[in-house]
């Protein structure tokens, strides 16, 4: 909030997620075929094509269609939104001529079709086993889970409610048992939930995601090595890799009124931040 109120300004865009719709589709098709206003290769490896789209009647289409649309989803962003509002909400007191179509009354966002986007596995790393053995720890898995020890050629989790567990240079399947998790709870189902709630609570003792400093997260981009790397330095004890969140998944959590549980997802793509500026003024 501070940031947007001192610059004035939205610098980083909101990432908002939308249902397919053909008419955008095919303006998107349209528009990416011209020459782009900038393209260039970021200094991490990313590449940025950006267009802008200045024909009054696609400009008109898109309006028509996007009013169309009930809702966007927030990919990544949450904070940008709730910050860009309430530093809106103070412009408008301290402008007694306020009416409503001021730049502060809005704030600067990207909107990707749905099937544009990948979300990527967010997983766990933790320090200990909370003064349990190895053996002990897989015997307490054994309760909720069929524990099937993978070797040491790494592990991806194969579907949703299956998990990679790396221990100590092994891995290992771990796969749900029935009737520990609930189909019809779209937040029950997810297996941030389930992993949360049968291994990171109830044996390992951390109930609080965001705040125990037992626990670190990493973004599936940096790959299943870095959970090896991290657990093999002995700064942590165990990696816990996760099968993908789907977006059919988050659009059911946010169509629900439910909220998605912290560090469940991780978006790709990801707009640099500066490239696109919205002055309040």
């Amino acid at each position: 909030m501070k940031h947007v109120r001192i610059n004035n300004a939205n610098i980083e865009p909101v990432f908002f997620a939308f249902p397919d719709n053909k008419v955008l589709e095919d303006i998107i098709r349209t528009v990416a075929t011209g020459e782009p206003e900038y393209d260039f290769t970021a200094p991490d490896g990313f590449g940025h094509h950006f267009w802008v789209v200045s024909d009054p009647d696609m400009i008109n289409t898109i309006t028509e269609e996007f009013a169309k649309i009930p809702y966007l989803y927030i990919a990544d962003g949450h904070h940008r939104s709730a910050a860009a509002a309430l530093v809106g909400n103070e412009k408008a007191k301290l402008n007694p001529n306020h009416r409503g179509d001021e730049e502060y009354n809005y704030f600067l966002a990207v909107a990707f079709p749905a099937s544009h986007l990948k979300i990527i596995d967010y997983n766990r790393v933790v320090r200990d086993l909370n003064g349990l053995s190895d053996a002990e720890f897989l015997e307490r898995l054994e309760k909720n889970f069929v524990v099937i020890d993978k070797g040491t050629e790494t592990y991806r989790p194969e579907a949703l409610h299956n998990f990679a567990l790396y221990l100590e240079g092994r891995w290992y399947s771990l796969t749900a048992r029935p009737g520990t998790y609930d189909d019809n709870d779209p937040i029950g189902v997810l297996d941030v939930t389930i992993s949360s709630n049968l291994i990171l609570r109830d044996i390992i003792g951390i109930t609080d995601l965001r705040s125990d400093k037992r626990i670190d997260f990493v973004g599936g981009i940096r790959g299943l090595e870095e959970l090896k790397r991290r657990v093999d330095s002995g700064e942590m004890a165990f990696a816990l890799a996760l099968f993908p969140v789907s977006m059919e998944q988050l659009m059911n959590i946010a169509d629900t009124g439910n909220i998605m549980p912290p560090k469940t997802t991780w978006f790709e793509p990801k707009l640099r931040s500066g490239l696109v500026i919205h002055d309040l003024e």
